[in-house]
């Protein structure tokens, strides 16, 4: 499968898959200085730029990921968690990161490497409007914690 991208800046970096095994494109902090992200109480966050927009295929969507090595190593995550950039939208795609309160600033460097952008199948439902189930299963409403 093939997908258009354009890079927005000339500081812009082209997402790569780190690996042939890799599921996510790399992406990165299209900045021109250190960036420093604040311990916060309020849990502000920061939109980081990524210098990048991608158009992804009707049928897929965009799932974007903190990289692991953000997350465990500096305690960053996105203010979502996982961000969902559609196959209509042909904007730059931002992070918008907050800091988890371990409480140093962290710098981020350009073009540093901070999410991951997953291209996964999607496929849209149509609903069809009941008063019950057909369908029954052992669960039913059963909610958090219903299964053990």
């Amino acid at each position: 499968m093939r997908a258009e991208i354009k890079l927005i800046r000339e500081s812009s970096v082209m997402p790569k898959y780190a690996t042939d095994g890799s599921a996510g494109l790399d992406l990165c902090a299209d900045i021109d200085d250190v960036m420093r992200i604040w311990p916060s109480v309020d849990e502000a966050s920061v939109i980081i730029p990524t210098g990048v927009s991608i158009a992804i295929p009707v049928g897929y969507v965009g799932f974007l990921h903190i990289r692991s090595s953000v997350g465990s190593k500096l305690g960053l995550s996105l203010a979502n968690q996982v961000g969902v950039i559609d196959s209509d939208y042909r904007g730059e795609i931002m992070l918008a990161v907050k800091y988890n309160l371990r409480g140093n600033p962290i710098k981020i460097q350009p073009k540093q490497r901070l999410a991951q952008l997953v291209i996964v199948p999607v496929h849209q439902l149509e609903l069809d409007l009941v008063d019950g189930f057909t369908s029954k299963t052992v669960r039913g409403a059963g909610g958090f914690g219903s299964t053990g």
